[in-house]
């Protein structure tokens, strides 16, 4: 192994997280900071671009070992993934306008997006295009899509500008997630961002996963299904293809738990957050800690078989850091290349998020101290999360009848759906 060369800012010797469940505060040194929140966007490339070529390709099936594609450092250059530019996206929008902004003017700034989507992303912005304002273009009565994967895919940004933080995490989800997702669909992003505020002070895996279920309401068929994956990954912690045939069993063939799944019930197509979140877990509990066994395991699990790497790789390699990332994986990264449809290149991807994160500590009553050797360090309440109130997409509380004004509509360059 050894460090990411030009990506780290700071020397590779990185003082340590302090975590103590007792205290009122986390200590984050700065430094230590920076160079896991690269090491997570680092992991979002590596395991999207090498699971790209088998995505839906293998629904309701576990994927043959023998069509998991061989890695190759180059894979890691993903600059035209929906995975990572429609969560720049809402980089952009916190970078312009803060970390207070409406949820109003991220709708506008998401419906003047011009990438192509699909699912629950297509029909809310659509919902936008069209007048109908958030939260109501997430809501199921405008928005057949909410349950699915959409928000899941794009919430790491949420985790690695909160570390430590698992409110910040819910409170961006409300004013981002809720522009596609509801409910479960909603959930599932607030459980992938919360994995990732855990990730900077944990390294135990399981309780990883366990701090990002603490943000997703107990009752929901969500938290039902990363609580089932731990409970059989405990049972049979060496058989994942087994655990895989349980979650097909209950959370595929099932129809309570497809209720609203944009798919008919027996369609093998399936982009539900909650098989796909079931996957993501499978890859961190049974890849324990190794690279390789994550990523190949969320991959053959199938179903949204790029998007559940990249999320499961992007919060294993902000526990591990980018100073213990193998070469292979960090070699080839191209640092002038920019995101497509973002201004960002990798180096300024990662000042913006190191900003947002500065801000977000200190609008959560954090402070940034300087240590005796003059290092900074992130002092971070040590609060619980508080996830939000039970919705279900198949049984929702009315909406709120929320339209842009005319001043608005008049802000979002394209009125109207263009797809």
């Amino acid at each position: 192994m050894r460090t990411c060369t030009w990506l780290l800012l700071v020397p590779v010797l990185l003082t340590q997280a302090v975590v103590a469940a007792e205290s009122p505060h986390l200590r984050l040194p700065v430094n230590a900071y920076m160079d896991k929140m690269k090491a997570g966007w680092i992991g979002q490339m590596v395991g999207v671009g090498w699971g790209a070529p088998t995505e839906f390709r293998f629904n309701g099936v576990i994927m043959p070992e023998d069509k998991m594609p061989e890695w190759w450092p180059d894979m890691v250059n993903q600059f035209a993934q929906d995975d990572l530019y429609v969560e720049m996206t809402f980089l952009r929008t916190l970078e312009m306008h803060g970390l207070d902004v409406s949820i109003r003017q991220a709708g506008i700034d998401f419906a003047n997006s011009g990438y192509k989507l699909w699912h629950a992303n297509r029909a809310g912005r659509d919902n936008l295009r069209n007048g109908i304002a958030p939260p109501d273009s997430g809501h199921p009565a405008f928005n057949h899509h909410a349950d699915d994967i959409d928000y899941q895919i794009e919430a790491d940004f949420s985790g690695l500008i909160a570390p430590g933080l698992p409110n910040a995490v819910i409170e961006l989800g409300e004013k981002f997630g809720r522009l596609m997702n509801y409910g479960d669909g909603l959930y599932g992003g607030l459980f992938v961002g919360g994995m990732y505020a855990a990730a900077f002070f944990e390294t135990d895996i399981e309780a990883v996963v366990r701090a990002g279920l603490a943000c997703v309401p107990e009752g929901s068929q969500y938290h039902e299904c990363i609580n089932d994956v731990i409970r059989w990954y405990k049972e049979d912690p060496e058989n994942w293809e087994r655990t895989w045939e349980r979650i097909d069993e209950k959370y595929q063939l099932n129809r309570d738990y497809r209720r609203f799944s944009c798919s008919k019930p027996d369609d093998p197509f399936n982009i539900d957050a909650k098989i796909n979140g079931a996957y993501i877990v499978m890859g961190l509990l049974y890849g324990k800690g190794d690279i390789d066994r994550t990523i190949i395991i969320a991959t053959r699990c199938g179903q949204d078989s790029d998007c559940n790497p990249s999320n499961a790789a992007g919060v294993l390699f902000t526990i591990l850091g980018c100073a213990q990332l193998p070469e292979r994986f960090t070699s080839a990264l191209n640092p002038e290349r920019t995101f497509s449809h973002t201004p960002y290149n990798f180096p300024k991807l990662i000042e913006v998020c190191g900003q947002l994160a500065r801000d977000a500590v200190q609008r959560a009553g954090g402070t940034i101290e300087t240590d005796p050797d003059g290092n900074e360090v992130f002092v971070i309440p040590n609060l619980p999360p508080r996830p939000p109130a039970l919705e279900q997409s198949w049984r929702p509380a009315a909406p709120e009848n929320a339209r842009f004004t005319d001043d608005e509509r008049a802000k979002i360059a394209q009125a109207e759906t263009s797809e």
